[in-house]
């Protein structure tokens, strides 16, 4: 038994602190036969003992861990972080269960989560009857105070979730802003505002929105007066913690929302300023459709143990929402394809989406020269117009909207039957968020995707990313919607 002290590895030491980094600072070396065999053996017998002996919370992962060390590169090859993130999520792809979490237990009900009869009442009163997938297993924990990663395709009740989990939390007698939450755009802000009011409605929440666009000095204002929950995009609450408008002595919770957005290029620096400003025992959740390896990063730096609820890449496509594509030759024969679309099918509302602002423009003036009634969002408008054509596409007095990925994060807009990818997104992931806006909480819904020759490699990444088949659109696509 002395040999395996010879081994410089620790795994239970990193399994219990570092439970999904992967390793870096003991195996980023050549890693001899010897060492790897040692540090196996190790953890074989670390797994059987504290099994029989301790309560291992991620005594799970042990497993995991093993099969993972089993594709490594073959000896003598450098150790590759990167490489191992990507293996690691691969494994929890294809071989983990459905939810990958060290909190096993699920709650079939809202009232089986001891949560305070003032939040059911709001839960009920939103429209909620029965938890979705995330929801049962993801609202507890948050209310238990346990950092949090929480993984669910768009549509299945994420914000919810969150929400549910603050206002459980929070000390109502105390007008201070007790927990954060950040969003990557002003309307989805301003969506996670209106869904924790709605839900708090019975227990006086206080809840504001700091997004950019609007006046500096109507938040300081409102901040100064207190509110318990701020929900906002990282450049305003940013400025808000700088000026001391914000204070964060009694920050208790922060949540970070569709969390690939948020730490993608341009806004990572400004979520690791805000990090370091806030109390050091603070709560933190992330939550988002999609989990790439860069968004794990914050967990290394930023979360303590994190509880995950994180669920397989096939399922990531939307269950109840049917995907066709069009084959369209060229790209100016697609004005011809949609108007075809729209003189044929029924349509309650609609979201096309396009890839540059530019074309938002473009595609409304074509749309209503032929006497097609459609509105138009993107992100060169002021945001009281954003606004007010929001609002009318929520109402249902405006039925098609033209927009670009803006919108394609989080806004819930409960009536979309139908969604068009008039431009195929740039990256696969966006693809999720876009189809999303249809068949929300089960409802069904269609989505349409425009392929000229140069986009047949992006349908063929998009199919091979969420492991799905896209067929071609059949003539009674009307008996869909």
């Amino acid at each position: 038994m002395e040999c395996f002290d010879t081994c410089p590895l620790d795994p239970f030491y990193m399994l219990m602190e570092r439970p999904l980094p992967l390793l870096h600072t003991s195996l980023n070396r050549k890693t001899n036969k010897k060492v790897k065999c040692l540090f196996l053996a190790k953890l074989i017998l670390t797994f059987l003992y504290n099994a029989i002996t301790v309560d291992v919370p991620n005594f799970v992962l042990i497993s995991t861990y093993m099969a993972v060390m089993a594709r490594l590169a073959p000896d003598g090859a450098q150790f590759d972080a990167r490489q191992f993130d990507s293996k690691m999520n691969d494994l929890l792809a294809t071989e983990g269960k459905d939810f990958f979490t060290s909190y096993d237990e699920v709650y079939d009900s809202f009232d089986a989560m001891g949560l305070q009869e003032n939040l059911l009442r709001g839960i009920y009163a939103y429209g909620f009857e029965k938890p979705s997938a995330i929801q049962q297993r993801g609202i507890v924990p948050f209310c238990k105070g346990l950092d949090v990663i929480q993984q669910a395709q768009s549509g299945t009740g994420k914000t919810a979730t969150f929400c549910s989990g603050i206002l459980q939390q929070l000390d109502y007698g105390l007008i201070q802003c007790q927990s954060l939450v950040l969003a990557p755009t002003r309307e989805l802000a301003q969506q996670i505002e209106k869904v924790m009011r709605a839900l708090g409605d019975y227990l006086g929440v206080k809840v504001h929105a700091c997004v950019g666009g609007t006046s500096v000095r109507e938040d300081q204002r409102i901040l100064a007066a207190g509110v318990h929950v701020v929900v906002g995009t990282p450049g305003r609450v940013f400025d808000m913690l700088r000026r001391q408008s914000l204070r964060p002595d009694c920050l208790r919770m922060f949540v970070l929302d569709e969390a690939d957005e948020m730490l993608s290029r341009g806004f990572k620096d400004q979520i690791y300023d805000i990090f370091q400003m806030l109390p050091t025992k603070v709560q933190v959740g992330v939550f988002s459709a999609t989990m790439p390896p860069e968004a794990l990063d914050i967990t290394r730096k930023f979360m303590n143990k994190p509880v995950r609820i994180l669920v397989k890449r096939d399922e990531l496509t939307l269950e109840g929402i049917k995907q066709f594509y069009v084959n369209v030759d060229k790209e100016e024969w697609k004005l011809e394809t949609l108007c075809d679309l729209y003189e044929t099918l029924a349509i309650t509302q609609s979201v096309i989406f396009v890839n540059t602002r530019r074309k938002v423009d473009w595609l409304t003036d074509k749309m209503r020269s032929r006497d097609h009634t459609v509105s138009a969002t993107h992100g060169d408008m002021d945001q009281n117009t954003r606004d007010i054509i929001m609002r009318e596409f929520r109402s249902g007095s405006s039925r098609v909207l033209i927009t670009t990925d803006l919108l394609a994060r989080g806004i819930d807009v409960q009536q979309v039957s139908l969604v068009i990818n008039y431009d195929l997104p740039t990256q696969p992931e966006n693809y999720l968020h876009r189809i999303g806006r249809s068949g929300r909480f089960g409802r069904k819904g269609v989505a349409i995707n425009f392929v000229t020759t140069d986009d047949e490699r992006m349908l063929f990444d998009i199919q091979k990313f969420y492991n799905v088949v896209i067929e071609e659109l059949p003539s009674n696509v009307a008996d869909l919607l």
